[in-house]
């Protein structure tokens, strides 16, 4: 299994960034995906997260409102649409593949991950 973000980059608050996960070796239509991201010097936590067919979507609560998980099962790629971006949202962003029919928010439940984009967003 490859999961390959891509997307990031610099931008001022309030910008927009939409990051993009391609997968291969796995059916990718029966998989829940999710983002984590990773800030300097702290752990890695949960962004968002979306059932095998879209239906069934989380986020953080501190991404609401501001970002939007969405799927292309004919594309094999998860997107990750964010706006009003802040400095807090600045880390590495990752996707993840799960087994099973569940979304999750936790971390230890992903098997597959991708290798990371860097966003940083300017004050």
């Amino acid at each position: 299994v490859q999961l390959q973000a891509s997307g990031g980059g610099l931008v001022q608050a309030g910008g927009s960034l939409r990051l993009s996960c391609a997968a291969s070796g796995l059916t990718f239509s029966r998989y829940p995906l999710g983002w984590f991201r990773q800030a300097p010097g702290k752990e890695r936590e949960f962004v968002a997260a979306i059932s095998w067919s879209g239906a069934v979507i989380s986020y953080a609560d501190s991404v609401k409102g501001r970002f939007t998980i969405s799927r292309d099962n004919a594309k094999n790629t998860v997107y990750l649409q964010m706006n009003s971006l802040k400095p807090e949202d600045t880390a590495v962003y990752f996707c993840a593949a799960k087994y099973g029919s569940r979304v999750s928010k936790l971390e230890y439940e992903y098997t597959d991950w991708g290798q990371g984009t860097q966003v940083t967003v300017s004050s």
